[in-house]
């Protein structure tokens, strides 16, 4: 795996894409900043980490694109699949890379704090914790477009993919209000979302028993539960949608709040992507 992590982090830098990629956080970063920070005079970097989310869900696709996708278009994925390494290791290796180069743009902007302290009073303690609740934010959407590169050998179609797919996310809060709150309703919801569940099993497996446990084991549940008691649903999809958008999570950072359920949703959230990735990673080695 640190071979694997030194290969992968090395290749960011040798490319300029960790360069580009950095620059371009640091860019809007020292925008943002000056604009909040200086002309306005807030002393609140956290004002600047809020509009920089946006930016985040464009540009991080960016670093994963190439990160499966590449491997699997120039066939070294095969020579990986030859080396004494699990698949864990080997996505895990690949993962804290791309870490590595997001750690290296927050640790360069955990500098402005200290800047803005020069020319009046900062909430270090409040600015801090934003930045690291940033930093698992990050994290958590490098793992999303990091399972999207896996499932394509071409960069365009995975960054274009992970664009959507973060930007879904984004939304996802918005759409709260929109979704039914109806009993019934929220029971199609969740059995449409235990149907997508299953297909991606599917996918990853091509097993039909694992399949079909799977799908079982998600609706059945789900009917039961609302054949003895349909009110629990009501409301329940809108709240469930609401409590796992995961850049809504992130508000409490920006309110001064250190969310310790929001830091363990982010590496909760991390490790199932990347489990997805490994299983299709995986896949690969025997089709």
């Amino acid at each position: 795996m640190i071979a694997v992590f030194k290969r992968e982090f090395n290749s960011y830098f040798i490319n300029l894409s960790g360069y580009v990629f950095i620059g371009v956080i640091w860019l809007f970063s020292g925008i943002f900043s000056t604009v909040f920070n200086f002309m306005y005079q807030y002393s609140n970097y956290e004002y600047v980490l809020g509009n920089l989310t946006t930016v985040l869900m464009l540009i991080v696709p960016i670093l994963t694109m190439r990160s499966i996708a590449e491997d699997k278009r120039t066939k070294t994925d095969m020579l990986l699949y030859s080396l004494p390494l699990s698949a864990t290791e080997v996505v895990m290796g690949k993962y804290l890379a791309m870490l590595g180069v997001w750690g290296v743009a927050c640790l360069g902007m955990g500098l402005t704090p200290i800047v803005i302290g020069m020319f009046g009073e900062v909430n270090f303690t409040s600015a801090y914790g934003a930045l690291l609740g940033f930093f698992l934010l990050g994290g958590a959407l490098i793992a999303v477009c990091t399972f999207v590169s896996s499932l394509t050998e071409n960069q365009l179609i995975a960054a274009i993919g992970g664009i959507a797919s973060s930007l879904g996310l984004y939304l996802l809060g918005s759409l709260v209000g929109m979704l039914p709150a109806s009993a019934i309703a929220s029971l199609v919801c969740f059995i449409a979302v235990a149907a997508a569940l299953t297909a991606i099993v599917y996918y990853l497996t091509r097993n039909y028993i694992i399949t079909g446990a799977v799908g079982v084991l998600t609706v059945a549940p789900l009917v039961i539960v609302y054949l003895i008691n349909s009110a629990i649903f009501e409301s329940a999809f809108p709240k469930t949608v609401e409590y796992l958008a995961l850049f809504d999570r992130y508000n409490n950072f920006l309110g001064g709040i250190f969310d310790v359920g929001a830091v363990v949703y982010y590496i909760s959230f991390a490790v199932f992507f990347i489990f997805l990735t490994v299983q299709s990673f995986d896949k690969r080695r025997w089709s």
